[in-house]
């Protein structure tokens, strides 16, 4: 999808359908129902405004047609309950609509700035319109069989081929960062929908490789089996020793794009990339084991976030690890008692093999420490738990750092991928203590099971400021607008946010 920015009217780009946000008690132009030879709202508009069909509540859809050009209307309910992600919202259902009538090219004019609204408030808006139209624009095709997956010649296109964000103010950057950082989410979508025997822990470092040789300062790393043996992560080769398939321990690297210099601490990206999850020798229930091809979210989203960062050329340090592998169970699969080393030395029971994405990520932590990082966030759909407490709608947060943490929280009022903090605290820690080893990874206890799995990673981190997201509700089937059943590519715009963030201080 190409997208642009435009100062000029609507009515007057390339777009063969032109969308209006409409406020409770507000008219949507002043020149509504009339011309004034600079091109202005059709009459027709008007007239659906006062026989109700078009409504101003939130969600409210209604079309007609003027001068050649289809005219959509979404309502937006109050101003005073307008944000950034209601834009997103609304930009999806203005794509779907844009759907059903075989659209090609829209162009959104960003609602006007209230009183009383910041002065980036424009900017934020015209960013959300953009992302929530490419995310809703987005759909998975790559295994559908060309006869499966062709169109007739009347058939509906699948695909938008333009959108245009029509607006004064400085927000032509902000139009063009969201198409990057939205691209970025469904390029990691692309990566979580892939099933496991396509997308193996090796095709995601050849993925990640590839990213690093197409991008300008994006530097990547990649060791296999013998290399994750070589480095001391016991832990994370326990994990792998049940597949065929060679695990991977990816790093980026990113380190600023000249002039800008870098600013700020050496963030550290951390993902848990299990390409298949079938529970090892603790195996999984039948039923939606399919799903666990989604139990690499969290890699897809570091990889991609960070791809992000650099063509953003964001003025930040920053590393990220990924650890990829399957978990699956054969003769050599680590088995319920076995004790394992992890890189800084701890001993581990694994007495679950089902918790393996703790494992993982404990040696990938310590990794990211040696390495320098100096604030590390790892994302990882790590526990169930964390859907029963919190849903879909907030993923779980657990972090030693009050900075940290408020950086992250504003990140995700910002995007929309909010966050809601959990406790750490002493007490937990002792429940993940071991009884042969230093820590258990599947304490029998079951309580408190989200923050038990921070408890057990916060030993792999020392004195690092460090927050654990645990995304397993929001990773996939979120149920948002933009963003409805299967992956959501939860995690990409936050953590360039949070760089963002970074970046200008």
């Amino acid at each position: 999808m190409n997208v642009s920015w435009t100062s000029d009217r609507p009515e007057t780009t390339e777009a063969d359908t032109v969308v209006l946000g409409l406020f409770e008690g507000e008219e949507p132009r002043a020149d509504t129902g009339g011309r004034d030879g600079r091109g202005g709202v059709p009459h027709q508009l008007g007239e659906l405004l006062a026989s109700g069909e078009a409504q101003r509540s939130f969600k409210a859809l209604a079309l007609t047609h003027a001068d050649g050009k289809r005219w959509l209307t979404v309502g937006l309910g109050p101003r005073k309950d307008f944000t950034p992600e209601r834009a997103r919202v609304a930009a999806a259902l203005a794509r779907e609509r844009a759907r059903e009538i075989s659209a090609r090219v829209l162009c959104w004019e960003v609602p006007a700035a209230g009183q009383g609204q910041a002065g980036d408030a424009g900017a934020a808006v015209a960013g959300a319109l953009v992302e929530g139209t490419i995310l809703a624009d987005y759909s998975f095709d790559l295994h559908k069989s060309a006869k499966a997956g062709g169109q007739s010649a009347d058939a509906k296109p699948k695909h938008l081929d333009g959108l245009v964000i029509s607006g004064g103010g400085p927000i032509e950057s902000a139009v063009a960062d969201a198409a990057i950082v939205a691209a970025a989410v469904n390029a990691a979508r692309d990566l979580q929908n892939r099933p496991g025997n396509d997308l193996t822990p090796t095709a995601l470092a050849d993925y990640a490789r590839a990213l690093g040789e197409e991008i300008d300062g994006l530097q990547v790393e990649v060791e296999g089996r013998a290399g994750i043996a070589r480095l001391g992560m016991g832990a994370f080769a326990a994990v792998a020793q049940g597949s065929e398939q060679d695990p991977a321990l990816i790093v980026l690297r990113y380190e600023g794009s000249p002039p800008t210099p870098a600013k700020g601490p050496l963030l550290g990206f951390v993902g848990k990339a299990v390409t298949f999850d079938s529970g090892g020798i603790s195996l999984k229930p039948g039923p939606k084991m399919a799903e666990m091809k989604f139990d690499m979210s969290g890699g897809a989203a570091v990889v991609e976030a960070v791809a992000a960062i650099a063509r953003l050329k964001l003025p930040v340090k920053l590393l990220a690890v990924v650890g990829a592998t399957e978990n699956l169970p054969d003769g050599r699969a680590v088995k319920p008692g076995d004790i394992v080393t992890a890189k800084n030395g701890k001993t581990i029971e694994i007495n679950n093999t089902d918790a393996e994405g703790r494992l993982v990520l404990a040696d990938c932590l310590c990794h990211a420490v040696s390495l320098g990082a100096e604030r590390i966030v790892d994302l990882a759909t790590l526990t169930g738990a964390v859907i029963i407490a919190l849903g879909s709608t907030y993923a779980g947060i657990m972090s030693n750092d009050e900075e940290l943490t408020e950086h992250l929280s504003a990140a995700g009022e910002r995007t929309g991928e909010i966050l809601w903090r959990l406790p750490l605290h002493p007490e937990y820690d002792e429940l993940v203590a071991g009884k042969y080893a230093d820590l258990d990874n599947a304490p029998e206890a079951r309580k408190a099971g989200t923050i038990m799995g921070a408890s057990f990673l916060a030993n792999f981190v020392g004195e690092t400021p460090w927050a654990h997201l645990d995304i397993a509700g929001s990773a996939w089937d979120l149920g948002r607008a933009y963003v409805g059943k299967g992956a959501s590519g939860y995690g990409v715009r936050l953590l360039v946010e949070l760089a963002r963030s970074y970046g200008a201080e």
